[in-house]
């Protein structure tokens, strides 16, 4: 037969079983856009991860203390900072440092103990520029850097219920009230200041009992030469003890997340396979009861000259076209899936062509195998046979 008349011949089975031909293919549909749907989110998941990764650069390096040879923590010099802008392929330098014994309230009644889980650092007026963050608000600069002004991370100003900085807005550091200029958005590549309170670093020295060492130096260096910059900073921070200093650099840890990503979308990719095998199995299960039913369809055709390779070809097809109607559905429900929610999280909405071609690739072999056996057992039933059926 050619093949339009496969494809007619293939459709009958179909269109005068219109519920069962749907529930089946509703099987395979739902396998196929689990597949796309969890592919196309962690795609574009991924997609989301590089454009930050590129608007922030991977080129940032972190300084901080280590360990002393006795297990104590070490303290970076507080000429780190001029040492590390000193090194040529170093385009920017900034720094933190941890002011210990100045909690932070929301009031003066807040109780000693509930701090909140809240970091104050001394900050340079250049971080944000360094570390790729911004404000909403006013960051700190030479004149707010020496009074009783802060900036809070995102992490902190949610916990100290601060929704809008202002002139009006206060929180107690270190018992003296200071005002919030500004309350920074997370910031992926520093995790640390999300839940830090800022403050500038003369009125740290002068109001908080903060001794001038930083605690984390950050520094930005010539893409191209990242990873020279990254051998030398140990020994350029603290050259009297650079086994010391830990060097690190964050966008590392994004892409270790993203790996971690990876792996769990594996995981969930096996998951929709068995869903897919389970919509093969109603397939195979449909077209074996088709069978049954047809037998006096079969015996009728086989008697008109039929021969068993056209009988086998018809069910074959049946199978096939219900699997690609499975197939068609799945690949459009997991791309409505992956943008509706890639929409509401404000990610590019990815959908890998190779998810969707192999999607529609597995729907035709499962379709193949599911119809294999009831087209070969329907080509096998003798013409008398099928036609003395009830």
């Amino acid at each position: 037969m050619p093949p339009s008349d496969v494809l007619r011949v293939g459709a009958v089975g179909l269109r005068t079983r219109p519920l069962r031909a749907f529930l089946s293919a509703l099987g395979i549909a739902i396998g196929i856009g689990a597949m796309i749907a969890v592919v196309g989110i962690s795609s574009s998941s991924r997609a989301e991860l590089d454009r930050t990764l590129d608007a922030l650069g991977t080129n940032l390096l972190t300084v901080a203390p280590g360990r002393t040879l006795l297990g104590e923590d070490a303290q970076l010099p507080e000429e780190s900072e001029e040492m590390i802008e000193r090194v040529g392929p170093v385009e920017s330098v900034s720094a933190v440092g941890l002011v210990t014994g100045a909690g932070v309230y929301r009031s003066e009644e807040i109780p000693e103990a509930e701090t909140g889980g809240i970091a104050t650092y001394a900050a340079r007026e250049d971080l944000p520029d360094t570390v790729g963050a911004t404000v909403r608000g006013t960051w700190l600069n030479e004149a707010t850097g020496h009074y009783p002004a802060t900036v809070l991370g995102a992490t902190a100003a949610e916990r100290l219920g601060v929704t809008a900085p202002g002139p009006d807005t206060q929180v107690v550091v270190g018992g003296e009230r200071f005002t919030v200029l500004g309350v920074l958005d997370p910031v992926p590549l520093a995790p640390e200041l999300d839940a830090a309170v800022l403050v500038g670093w003369p009125v740290a020295g002068a109001r908080l009992g903060f001794d001038g060492h930083p605690t984390t130096v950050y520094a930005r260096a010539d893409e191209a030469r990242v990873e020279q910059v990254r051998s030398v900073l140990g020994a350029t921070a603290n050259p009297a003890a650079p086994n010391e200093v830990a060097v690190s650099r964050p966008s590392d840890a994004l892409a270790a997340r993203r790996a971690t990503d990876e792996a769990f979308t594996g995981l969930l990719v096996g998951l929709g396979a068995v869903a897919l095998l389970v919509g093969g199995v109603g397939v195979a299960n449909t077209m074996v009861i088709s069978v049954l039913e047809r037998r006096a369809e079969i015996g009728l055709r086989r008697a008109l000259g039929a021969t068993r390779g056209q009988i086998r070809t018809q069910f074959l097809a049946e199978s096939l076209l219900l699997s690609v109607l499975g197939g068609a559905g799945g690949t459009t429900l997991g791309a409505a899936v992956t943008g509706g929610y890639a929409l509401s999280r404000d990610w590019p909405t990815v959908v890998p062509p190779s998810a969707a071609a192999g999607g529609l690739a597995a729907t035709l072999v499962i379709g193949g195998l599911a119809g294999l056996y009831p087209a070969l057992r329907a080509a096998r039933l003798p013409p008398t046979e099928a036609l003395a059926a009830p």
